[in-house]
């Protein structure tokens, strides 16, 4: 179980580190339309997703049994990305972004019900004070409070419900390229529509960019989803707000975005709050 937990947390770390690099390729893509960008991102990472399960001794194959919780994961997980990017189109970013950073708090909250996973008061709080880190760096304003608000909140939820199905199909045996490669397929085809209606030409740049952020997504989702399958949410859902940080050094190195005091203060908590419940999961193990 320690080793497994340890497993949990570096793989959230490293998919913090991926979605934030998926998100700085997307900024260098330019003024790609929202969906049109959402759709490179989920066929990259199914491409990637069908090479590893290609190259495999199982395949394509998946579990029949499974089959109910890959659509949920896949349907659910599709909303919470065109909830984000609705969201991200229709508010500042930065209060969409910390709304969406509700997802961990959702991801134990649905876990108590989805698997039977309950956290003690510790847990509870260690997420509570990385989300309070988050809002330091991301500074929400007044247009937290309005429709596009509630949409972003709808984002967060269905991102934490979508990981607790991809931890409850690792826990039944499910592998972690085949939970990728159906959410990616999924989202995929259900975008398509929209880029055929609406489609934008791109630069071969822009164009090499979205491969980037594509490929950086699917790193990222093979990296949750083991995260996911090792750990249970309530003990390494609070390292996922490392991604505010990841995000704060590609932007201070890449765009010149130096981040203020309460920025700063943000980090401290963040990254305090992830090295005490570390330190606590050890102790305890």
């Amino acid at each position: 179980m320690a080793a497994n937990k340890r497993k949990g947390i570096l793989f959230i770390l490293t998919s913090a580190f991926f979605f934030s690099l998926m998100t700085v390729f997307v900024r260098l893509s330019g003024d790609v339309p929202t969906m049109q960008k959402a759709f490179f991102r989920n066929i990259v990472a199914a491409a990637v997703a069908a090479i590893l399960l290609a190259r495999s001794k199982s395949g394509f194959s998946f579990q029949k049994k499974n089959l109910p919780d890959l659509l949920l994961r896949s349907s659910i997980g599709t909303a919470g990305i065109l909830c984000n990017f609705w969201a991200v189109d229709h508010m500042n970013i930065a209060d969409a972004n910390i709304l969406n950073k509700l997802s961990p708090f959702f991801a134990i909250l649905m876990s108590i019900f989805i698997l039977k996973e309950k956290p003690n008061k510790i847990e509870w709080l260690s997420v509570l004070m990385a989300f309070i880190g988050a809002a330091f760096v991301a500074k929400p304003g007044a247009g937290i409070a309005s429709f596009p608000a509630l949409i972003a909140i709808l984002g967060g939820f269905t991102a934490g419900t979508a990981y607790t199905y991809v931890r409850k199909l690792g826990l039944a045996g499910e592998r972690g390229p085949v939970i990728v490669m159906f959410f990616s397929a999924f989202s995929t085809i259900i975008l398509l529509p929209n880029l055929l209606l609406n489609y934008q030409p791109m630069t071969v740049r822009q164009f090499l960019f979205l491969v980037l952020a594509g490929s950086s997504a699917a790193c990222a989702q093979l990296a949750v989803t083991a995260a996911y399958q090792n750990a249970p949410a309530r003990d390494i859902s609070v390292f996922d707000y490392s991604q505010v940080v990841y995000a704060a050094i590609f932007g201070a190195l890449l765009f010149g975005e130096v981040p203020d005091v309460w920025s700063f203060v943000g980090y401290f908590i963040i990254i305090g709050t992830a090295f005490a419940k570390w330190y606590l999961l050890t102790r305890k193990d």
